[in-house]
């Protein structure tokens, strides 16, 4: 499977479902996709990106993914894919265990803090919170660490604005 393969596989798989502001939700993996390949990202990384959600989101499975592309990139999917009931503490530090996924998550954590302007105030404050405590320690060093702080302060002052 090539890449416009993928992305095409993708958009069948999120067919019909809707980001907060009402696009489609194809867009996000799209976003997360184009942000690192702007960054230089391998294909690898870029495929993840594409699929990022899909085991979430969709009827997707991982013996679908594996079959569609390699263990590494299947593996990376799973890894960023939140089980029932998961603790965001070990969500994470699994995730930090798998340069790929590390990457992936840092990119969508971006992309959805960069979309949360179309969110509502508690879920703003509560993502913002979430990312401070997560997400910084998580992009530090790597090539998006900037990237991310901006978004973070971005909509840091969208919420002083908005209650201005």
């Amino acid at each position: 499977m090539n890449l416009n393969e993928a992305i095409d596989f993708m958009k069948k798989k999120h067919e019909g479902q809707k980001r907060k502001q009402g696009i489609p939700y194809y867009t996000h993996p799209l976003a997360v996709y184009n942000l690192l390949k702007e960054k230089g990202y391998n294909n690898e990384y870029l495929f993840v990106a594409l699929f990022h959600d899909l085991l979430e989101d969709t009827n997707t499975t991982y013996n679908e993914i594996l079959r569609l592309t390699r263990k590494d990139i299947a593996d990376s999917v799973l890894l960023l894919t939140k089980q029932n009931n998961y603790i965001m503490k070990e969500y994470i530090s699994n995730i930090k265990k798998n340069e790929i996924a590390r990457i992936v998550k840092i990119a969508d954590r971006i992309h959805n803090l960069q979309e949360s302007i179309y969110a509502d105030s508690f879920f703003q404050e509560r993502y913002i919170l979430e990312t401070e405590k997560y997400f910084l320690d998580l992009a530090k060093g790597t090539i998006l660490e900037k990237d991310l702080n901006t978004a973070l302060n971005d909509l840091r002052k969208h919420i002083k604005i908005a209650s201005n």
